[in-house]
């Protein structure tokens, strides 16, 4: 994966303005560790940072084409999983290529189909193009959201990025945040809206939109979307699709030059991508797939099963790694390891994040990249096939609000009067709530209940996912990382859209369509594992050493935390009893994650200068 980054403006001469340009990509220089590259002209700095992946002489960025007298250049990051479908039919259209790359084949599907290529894609993307005829850029974004995107327009300027710092690094770009900012940090964070930057006039491309900026200003396209139609397929064949879609997936997603692993839990989804990758390497002829695992120190002493999180990951893992021969590796963590990772997170994200599921994210990443470059990671199988409780739990279900978020008085209690006045959290959450829910595509006919559970899964592909996939981005790029999502597959999550509830529910198991599904890839003992989500710290240890720090952080008067918070809730909570029961957000989000994420927030305003307006 890469970095990438840019500014047009079409009205004044940027040529002298290379030292910005410079600032940009250096901010990125860990997504994209092995080279970097920058294109100039008088209206246009591209740049743009690369991890090598694929056909290292051949892929350098910015990539610049001349057909007739025409010049395009692209900055990409990202992986196409059709690119030798895509060069055998550019090739027969009369295209030639000079390198084996697939930055080649995306800029050449642009010469040839235009704003239309994104159409031809499947893969994790986020490219722009320019056209120095034209004097047009291109800005595309995949369909999922895996690759971020950000941008801002400032007078004339234009100015794009892979990340919020990097712009940041602009000075047309001032850190301020607003009552809408603050809202979507304390009413929806972590999660974050669709297209929101959080900062003042800063915007992310939305997944599966497309933009073009030129002399007519900037428009935007959704060029991708959801399909609601009845499903006609009969068990047998549901059964066979998503067993073929899967393994597609994952099979044209072991492509690389470099060294690939499989991130290993034990769990369904994880263990899917393990089986096929070790069967694949195997009969390749290659060495034994690495797979790798985290935990953390004493976990096994302090781990209580509930609802959200039923069962260790251990005698899983080590079942899997022996059943497919592969090379594991046990990653294991310590709380003071956690507690300190909590600032590179932050930095990482450019955002508060997921406390300590972050920090230890971050460290695993930076553990893995030790030993490999590629990873392959079951993300997005809980969200397409409803693996979730609030998919099971009748009253999780009905709640008429972010079912992953039901604890809005967890939030609310803790901001001071003049914060709750200001962004109005509950009006806010809701707001953004039923703009959601507007978007949905409807089948018609539907019962009441079906049409709900429809809405339930809109809400978790396009918000819970779309978190998922932004901590999982960026705290594997922190360390030049790349990690593929399989579960991700367009063509996958399209067709499981449409499958019934009772057939997804096979057996009258959660993501029971999908364990049909894997029946020969698969051991039972796996088969019938109860999901378990990404594993956190039970250790009492964290929740003790958070709440000394966000203490610190309390004692000093010049800290942002006491215009936001009410300090007096706050106080109560530290000296209370410790309280890993009922997430007030996602699966495991509890009172310790509550104090990491306020430290996050105290992080992110001072690291960042950040300013209310």
């Amino acid at each position: 994966m890469c970095g990438i980054a840019g500014w047009i403006n079409l009205k004044e001469n940027l040529s002298e303005k290379r030292n910005l340009l410079e600032s940009m990509i250096e901010a990125l220089t860990y997504r994209g560790p092995d080279a970097s590259g920058r294109w100039i002209s008088d209206n246009a700095l591209i740049g743009h940072r690369r991890l090598i992946v694929v056909d290292p002489a051949g892929g350098c960025q910015p990539m610049e084409r001349k057909m007739g007298d025409n010049r395009y250049v692209i900055t990409y990051n990202g992986e196409l999983y059709n690119t030798f479908d895509l060069r055998q039919e550019l090739e027969g259209q009369g295209y030639d290529f000079k390198s084996s790359s697939d930055t080649e084949v995306l800029l050449m599907s642009y010469i040839a189909w235009g704003p239309k290529c994104v159409e031809h894609l499947n893969g994790i993307y986020a490219f722009g193009v320019w056209d120095e005829k034209e004097r047009s850029l291109f800005l595309a974004r995949d369909r999922f959201g895996v690759k971020p995107l950000f941008y801002a327009m400032r007078e004339n300027s234009l100015i794009f990025a892979s990340e919020i710092k990097a712009l940041l690094k602009n000075p047309l770009i001032e850190p301020k945040i607003n009552a809408e900012g603050l809202a979507e940090l304390f009413a929806l964070g972590p999660a974050r809206t669709p297209g929101h930057g959080v900062f003042k006039d800063v915007f992310e491309l939305k997944p599966a939109h497309s933009m073009i900026f030129n002399e007519g200003g900037i428009h935007i396209k959704k060029y991708w979307s959801l399909q609601s139609y009845p499903h006609d397929d009969g068990v047998n064949i549901t059964i066979e699709k998503v067993r073929q879609l899967v393994s597609d997936s994952i099979y044209r997603q072991l492509v690389a030059d470099v060294p690939l692993c499989t991130f290993l839990s034990g769990g369904l989804d994880s263990s899917a991508i393990t089986a096929i990758a070790a069967n694949t390497f195997k009969k390749e002829g290659k060495d034994p797939l690495k797979t790798f695992s985290v935990d953390y120190v004493d976990n096994e002493l302090y781990f209580k099963s509930s609802l959200f999180q039923p069962n260790s990951d251990l005698p899983w893992i080590e079942k899997m790694s022996k059943e497919f021969d592969t090379h594991h590796h046990y990653i294991k963590f310590d709380t003071p390891q956690l507690v300190d990772a909590l600032s590179d997170a932050v930095k990482a994200r450019d955002l508060p994040g997921m406390a300590d599921i972050d920090s230890s994210l971050w460290l695993f990443c930076k553990e893995v990249k030790k030993e490999t470059v590629v990873a392959l990671s079951g993300e997005c199988a809980d969200e397409i096939f409803g693996g979730y409780p609030w998919f099971h739990n009748k009253d999780m279900l009905l709640l008429d609000t972010f079912p992953w978020s039901a604890s809005i008085n967890e939030r609310t209690k803790i901001l001071s009067p003049e914060i709750l006045n200001l962004i109005k959290p509950v009006e806010y959450i809701n707001r953004r709530y039923r703009e959601t829910l507007d978007e949905v595509p409807r089948l018609k006919g539907e019962n009441k209940l079906e049409a709900r559970r429809r809405e339930i899964f809109y809400l978790n592909i396009y918000w819970f996912m779309s978190t998922l996939l932004d901590r999982k981005d960026r705290m594997s790029m922190a360390s030049g990382l790349e990690v593929r999502v399989p579960f991700c597959d367009h063509r996958l999550v399209q067709y499981v859209w449409n499958v019934p509830w009772e057939l997804k529910m096979m057996d009258g198991r959660e993501k029971g369509l999908l364990r049909q599904a894997l029946k020969g890839i698969l051991p039972d003992y796996i088969i019938d594992r109860k999901k378990s989500p990404y594993p956190k710290t039970h250790n009492p240890s964290y929740e003790k050493a958070v709440g000394k720090w966000l203490l610190e952080i309390l004692n000093d008067r010049n800290s942002i935390l006491h215009k936001l918070l009410n300090i007096k809730e706050i106080n109560s909570m530290l000296e209370g009893k410790s309280d890993y029961g009922k997430p007030w957000f996602g699966q495991l989000m509890a009172t310790p994650q509550m104090f990491a994420y306020l430290i996050q927030v105290d992080l992110w305003f001072r690291e960042n200068h950040v300013w209310i307006i």
